[in-house]
């Protein structure tokens, strides 16, 4: 079953906030069905990416459900089978559904595609993963996005800032994610701010290597770049290749 999803806001598809059509949701129940368990991926994927870096698990988790969230039991959850194909936000009940689709329309040629927990870019950062399959991974997702968040943080020293400028560096559109990426940070319950885990020193998620290799300048966009301008933002270990790679579209 695919449910579809409505845009907050308009501009270049990349690290898209979306809210769901509370009918289309009411008509899913397969979905809701099997919500819990597939939504607690992206949390547990959160956590342990907070233990191996320096961004807050509940600024992980606000990130999350500002990307993905849908309402079940009353409560805003992630889902990490989450595709926006070219402005076209759509829920996935399992992982192989949305595997499947996204590949077919790779096939056909898209390339500017969201996936995952965190909405990664395929055509701007999928050379930072070995495949769709793997960006799909709710934990190298979730990697991927306390790498970029955490440059941001460094450059802007706010979280809410950083979180704003993930989305985007236009100010209209980062002040809009912003103020929905507070809201959801706010309301998150005591059970979804705790890490079971505990604190863990922080380390390169990929590698084990201290975090933050090389810091470059700041780049003009989020994980989409604003025009054909790029940047390293810093570099990893991870399979021999740049965690955030010079911003490039992929053929």
């Amino acid at each position: 079953m695919i449910t579809f999803l409505r845009r907050l806001n308009s501009r270049p598809p990349s690290l898209l906030c979306w809210v769901s059509c509370a009918a289309i949701s009411a008509a899913a129940p397969a979905a809701a069905a099997s919500g819990p368990a597939t939504s607690a991926l992206c949390d547990a994927a959160a956590a342990r990416a907070a233990r191996a870096s320096d961004v807050p698990m509940d600024v992980l988790r606000a990130i999350t459900r500002t990307e993905t969230g849908r309402r079940a039991g009353g409560a805003l959850a992630p889902w990490p089978w989450t595709v926006n194909m070219e402005g076209k936000g759509l829920w996935f009940d399992s992982r192989a559904e949305a595997l499947a689709y996204a590949k077919a329309e790779h096939a056909r040629g898209a390339r500017s595609f969201d996936i995952g927990c965190f909405q990664i870019n395929y055509r701007w950062h999928g050379d930072a993963f070995a495949s769709i399959e793997e960006m799909f991974d709710p934990a190298a997702n979730a990697a991927y996005a306390a790498r970029f968040l955490s440059a941001l943080h460094g450059e802007m020293g706010d979280w809410s800032k950083a979180a704003g400028a993930y989305h985007s560096r236009t100010r209209t559109y980062a002040r809009k994610y912003r103020a929905r990426f507070d809201r959801i940070r706010a309301a998150l319950p005591a059970a979804t701010r705790a890490d079971p885990g505990g604190a863990r020193p922080r380390r390169d998620i990929a590698s084990g290597a201290p975090a933050l290799a090389a810091l470059g300048p700041a780049t003009p966009g989020s994980l989409v770049p604003a025009g054909d301008r790029g940047a390293v933002i810093f570099l990893g270990t991870g399979r021999g290749r740049p965690l955030l790679p010079a911003l490039r579209a992929r053929p």
